[in-house]
């Protein structure tokens, strides 16, 4: 709200959706939303819904509805709330549920744009009682309204297509719960996950809220992505070629743990 920039807030709750049931290995078909305030403000809803059908059709899928309710009173002014409602399509016996994952196989973490959407009350209050929204940081590339903004991206197109060429055991979608609390989720009983948490450079944004508000490493790891949004469980003998395959794609994969017994 602070910003006034609404678009980017519709492409985050789009692909955010999309990224959760990609792990699952589906393919989004239709998204419906459901915008609530307190008085409608004609401009921003138009600039919120501009950004539902940029992610619509970045991610081939179809804004098929959703719902508008003004209620007086209930919202502070100016302020409303989102939701997102997306379906999808996977063949059933082709669904990723991470039954096959087992010790020795190998963490591919991709990069995130920034916070994911997860994580702002935490960044919001260290943040803003230091730095100004408009504040330029070298190590940011702009200013920190900015770097807060930065969509939270869709993995889709590039996951998706290779799917169907390899043996993708697993897959998390980094967002609240941090790695490992994301990725646990598709590890069987009697594993656990060793994180090579030097494999990757952090994004700055993260150094910059652990150190303005002296946040243990426990508390940042279980709090923010910290760079990964998305993780690939696949054996050993795959790692490679799917490294590969993702490179060719214009991703920029590594390596950043894997499985062992609990």
């Amino acid at each position: 709200f602070a910003m006034n920039r609404h678009t980017s807030v519709g492409q985050d709750l789009v692909n955010h959706c999309v990224n959760d049931i990609l792990v699952c290995g589906a393919k989004p078909l239709y998204f419906l939303d459901y915008f609530a305030t307190g008085r409608l403000a004609p401009e921003v809803a138009a600039q919120v819904i501009e950004g539902f059908v940029v992610a619509c059709k970045e991610n081939g899928c179809s804004l098929v509805g959703g719902e508008t309710a003004e209620m007086p009173g209930f919202y502070s002014p100016g302020e409303y709330d989102l939701a997102g409602t997306i379906v999808g399509v996977v063949d059933e016996r082709k669904i990723i549920r991470g039954k096959g994952v087992k010790k020795g196989d190998l963490l591919v973490g991709l990069p995130s744009t920034g916070l994911h959407t997860n994580g702002y009350s935490l960044a919001r209050s260290i943040l803003l009682e230091r730095f100004r929204l408009d504040q330029q940081f070298d190590e940011l590339g702009g200013s920190l309204g900015d770097s807060l903004l930065s969509v939270h991206r869709s993995y889709f197109k590039t996951i998706y297509p290779i799917l169907s060429k390899f043996d993708i055991k697993g897959m998390s979608h980094i967002t609240g719960g941090g790695i490992e609390g994301n990725t646990m989720r598709v590890i069987p009983k009697g594993l656990k996950l060793r994180i090579d948490w030097k494999a990757w450079e952090r994004p700055w944004i993260f150094n910059l809220i652990q150190k303005t508000g002296d946040v243990p490493e426990e508390d940042v790891r279980r709090t923010f992505n910290l760079g990964v949004g998305l993780i690939l469980i696949v054996a050993p003998k795959d790692a490679a070629e799917v490294q590969t395959a993702l490179r060719r794609k214009h991703e920029r994969p590594f390596i950043l743990g894997e499985v062992v017994p609990a």
